[in-house]
C-alpha cells in the first residue's frame, strides 16, 4: 500500500544560523526532520498543516494560482529539491483541491519521462504556449530554476495588473447596480402608496410627478420582461463577445476610447506588451517568435494586429523601434527606451523599465478614478433617490401653500 504524503509545518534554523520556518511534504514527522536536515535545516517544530475551515474544493483553478504555483516551484528548484520531490511539496501545500488535481496530473506525467514543457502543453486551459515555450526554453538552456522564476515574477505582475483595473471598474459598477435597485424598489414599492393617497387631493399634480407615477406604474406591470431583458442582454453580449470577431474588435475600438477608462485600458497595453516582450526576450526567445507570442498577450485587437505588423517588418530586417514608431500608436517614451536598449544591446532591461513604469502609472490612474468617482456617484444616488423622494412630496408642499 503507498504511503499518503502529508504537509507539515516546521520552524528551525538553517546553516548560517538564521531562523527559518515554511513548510515539507512528508509521510511522517521523523522522515520530515530528515529530509530538512538533508537541506541544511534543523528543525525545531515539526507539526501536520491543519486543513483550512472552509476548503478549496470544488473552486476552479484560477491565474493567480497559476502564478502562485510557479513561484513555488520556482523556490523549490532554487532551493536544490528536485523537479518532481517539487510537485509533491506544492501539490501537498494547495488548499485547492482542483489545483492539487491539477499538479499531481503534471508531475505523474514528468515522472513517466515527459519534459516539463510538453505535459505543461496538455492543459492548454491554463498554461498558454507563451508559458509553455518558456519552460521550453529553460528546459533546452539547463536554466529552468531561472525561467520559473522569470515566468512567476511575469505572472504576478500581469495579474496584479488586471487586478488594478478590475479594481477601478467593480466600484462604480457595484454602486451603480446598488442605485438601480433602490430605485425599482422605491418605483415598485413606496411611490404606489404615494399614488393612493394622491388620488384624494383632487387637485392637478406637478408634472414632476406625474412623469415619476407614470414611471411607476409602468415598473409594477412590466418588471417581469424588463428584468428578463436585462439578463438576455447581458448573455448575449457575453456570447457575441466570445463568438464574434467583429463584436469583439468593435468592443475594443470603443474601450479605447472611453474617457478615463480609456486611458486606463490603454496604459495597461502597453504595461503587458513591454512585460511579455522583456520576459521572452531575457528567456532567448528569438525576437520573431517573441513577438508573435506578445501580440496574443496585449489582450486588444487593435494592438494585436500592430504587434504581428511590427513582427513582420522586424523580420524583413527593420528594427524594432522603427517598426513600433511606424504604427503610430506606441507612446514616444516606449519607443525611445526600445531604441535606446536595442543600441545598448539591454533590450530586455529597457523594457522591464517601461513595463514597471506603466504598471505604476496605472495603478496611480486607479487610485485617482476611484478618488473622484466617489463624489460622483454620491451625485448619482442622492438625483435617484432624491428626485424621488422630492417628486412624491411636491404635491404635499403646494397642498400646504394653498391652505
Amino acid at each position: 500500500m503507498a504511503t499518503v504524503n502529508q504537509v507539515y509545518l516546521y520552524k528551525g534554523v538553517d546553516k548560517k544560523g538564521q531562523k527559518i520556518e515554511g513548510e515539507v511534504s512528508s509521510s511522517t514527522p521523523a522522515l520530515a526532520k530528515a529530509q530538512l536536515i538533508k537541506q541544511g535545516i534543523r528543525a525545531k517544530t515539526v507539526k501536520k498543516k491543519p486543513k483550512p475551515l472552509f476548503g478549496g474544493r470544488g473552486k476552479p483553478v484560477k491565474p493567480l494560482d497559476i502564478a502562485l504555483f510557479t513561484r513555488q516551484m520556482a523556490t523549490m528548484m532554487k532551493a536544490g529539491v528536485p523537479l518532481v520531490q517539487s510537485f509533491e511539496i506544492v501539490a501537498g501545500g494547495s488548499e485547492k483541491k482542483s489545483l492539487t488535481d491539477l499538479i499531481n496530473k503534471i508531475k505523474d506525467e514528468v515522472a513517466s519521462g515527459t519534459s516539463f514543457a510538453v505535459a505543461l502543453r496538455k492543459h492548454p486551459k491554463y498554461f498558454d504556449e507563451l508559458f509553455c515555450n518558456l519552460v521550453e526554453s529553460g528546459e533546452q538552456s539547463g536554466a529552468l530554476e531561472t525561467m520559473l522564476d522569470r515566468i512567476a515574477t511575469y505572472k504576478e505582475k500581469t495579474e496584479q495588473l488586471k487586478a488594478k483595473i478590475k479594481k477601478a471598474m467593480t466600484y462604480p459598477t457595484v454602486v451603480v447596480l446598488v442605485a438601480i435597485a433602490v430605485t425599482a424598489i422605491l418605483l415598485i414599492k413606496v411611490v404606489p402608496q404615494f399614488a393612493t393617497t394622491f388620488k384624494g387631493f383632487g387637485a392637478d399634480l406637478p408634472a414632476f410627478t406625474l412623469f415619476v407615477l407614470k414611471l411607476s406604474e409602468a415598473a409594477q406591470q412590466h418588471w417581469l420582461p424588463i428584468l428578463i431583458g436585462v439578463a438576455v442582454g447581458i448573455f448575449a453580449f457575453s456570447k457575441a463577445k466570445q463568438k464574434s470577431k467583429g463584436f469583439r474588435i468593435a468592443l475594443d475600438k470603443l474601450t479605447l476610447r472611453l474617457p478615463i477608462v480609456g486611458h486606463i485600458v490603454y496604459q495597461s497595453i502597453i504595461a503587458r506588451y513591454s512585460r511579455t516582450l522583456s520576459t521572452t526576450f531575457a528567456a532567448g526567445v528569438p525576437l520573431i517568435d517573441a513577438l508573435t507570442s506578445v501580440a496574443g498577450a496585449t489582450g486588444n485587437y487593435i494592438y494585436e494586429q500592430a504587434v504581428l505588423k511590427i513582427r513582420d517588418e522586424v523580420s524583413t530586417g527593420t528594427q524594432l523601434n522603427v517598426a513600433m514608431n511606424n504604427t503610430k500608436i506606441f507612446p514616444p517614451m516606449v519607443v525611445q527606451m526600445t531604441t535606446i536598449g536595442e543600441e545598448s544591446g539591454a533590450l530586455d532591461d529597457m523594457l522591464a523599465k517601461s513595463a514597471s513604469y506603466y504598471e505604476e502609472s496605472v495603478d496611480n490612474l486607479v487610485d485617482n478614478l476611484t478618488t473622484l468617482l466617489e463624489p460622483l456617484i454620491m451625485v448619482v444616488l442622492g438625483v435617484l433617490v432624491g428626485g424621488l423622494m422630492v417628486a412624491m412630496y411636491m404635491p404635499i408642499f403646494q397642498l400646504g401653500n394653498v391652505l
